[in-house]
């Protein structure tokens, strides 16, 4: 009687939810056993023993007062794993005037950047720091109140390298399955993870500087991070006319790989990566590779396409 015939008998009597009872029904040897059972060693986080003092920049347009810090002090029963726990318990217990951009709580939809004690971070996942915390909004931004910043530049910025497939028959896109091979999938990972958080981009001197309300300014290293995401992926057929917008002084070249936005990325991505591939493709030193498969036709009157999908 082979390993699979065994198991498939022991598993009606066995209780599933019991791990350790089900190893001990299998036919493995105790050493295995004790190896995959075993506990792990979790380091335990110790809780704080003293208050925390945190400095909160503070700005209300509507009291025509200058900005200000102001300090809050914890209680260590109330001091909070994450950064954003701490504004919580200060807007629910403490303060209810305080404002600041939240949502998930989880690291996805990057609304709470902020910059806590001088790195642009997301509050939800940035750990509570040892000692004192002082939290600004993200830096070179109009400020609207407090914590919460203007993004409409930056969303115009993102709006602006056009962040959708295009293709030469736009009447037939939306009739038509747009296949793409695991390949060609993976040319544009570390650049579909971004959130638009925009610590990167107010992390970034020139951006700082260069990346004002003109629309030949400086783009950011997060609009073209999506820029490069977009000329790259083998189902767009515009990338040309992509290279050719973003061929200007100051769009692209104004980048001058200070590498600020890949440390502030919560993601782990590099935009400064994709800025210079991007440059790399306008000097026609690197060009985009042919699409390992081709589209299926629409129905029966259209010509179905001879390329058969390419072996790697």
């Amino acid at each position: 009687m082979n390993l699979t015939t065994r198991v498939l008998r022991i598993l009606p009597s066995v209780q599933l939810f019991s791990v350790r009872g089900f190893l001990s029904k299998l036919p493995i040897p105790d050493s295995i056993v004790g190896q995959v059972s075993a506990p792990r060693d979790i380091k335990k986080l110790e809780p704080e023993s003293e208050s925390k003092c945190i400095s909160v920049y503070r700005y209300d347009p509507e009291t025509c007062d200058d900005p200000y810090m102001q300090e809050y002090e914890i209680e260590p029963q109330d001091i909070g794993l994450k950064v954003l726990d701490l504004l919580f318990f200060i807007k629910n217990s403490i303060d209810p005037t305080l404002a600041f951009r939240r949502s998930c709580r989880e690291g996805i939809c990057g609304a709470c950047a902020m910059n806590i004690n001088g790195i642009n971070r997301l509050a939800c996942i940035t750990q509570t720091p040892k000692g004192s915390i002082k939290i600004y909004p993200l830096p070179h931004m109009y400020v609207i109140k407090d914590l919460v910043v203007d993004l409409q530049q930056f969303y115009r910025q993102y709006r602006e390298i056009e962040p959708w497939l295009q293709r030469c028959e736009e009447e037939t896109v939306k009739k038509r399955q747009l296949l793409q091979s695991i390949r060609d999938r993976e040319k544009i990972d570390g650049c579909f993870e971004c959130i638009l958080c925009a610590c990167c981009s107010t992390s970034c001197p020139s951006y700082w500087w260069h990346g004002g309300s003109q629309k030949e300014d400086f783009l950011g290293p997060a609009a073209l991070l999506q820029a490069y995401r977009w000329v790259i992926d083998s189902r767009d057929q515009k990338h040309c006319e992509r290279l050719q917008k973003l061929n200007h002084k100051f769009k692209l070249y104004r980048c001058h790989t200070i590498m600020n936005c890949v440390k502030a990325c919560p993601k782990a991505l590099n935009p400064g990566k994709a800025i210079a591939l991007l440059k790399l493709m306008l000097t026609e030193q690197m060009k985009k590779e042919e699409p390992d498969m081709d589209n299926p036709p629409i129905d029966e009157s259209e010509q179905a396409p001879s390329k058969e999908v390419k072996k790697k």
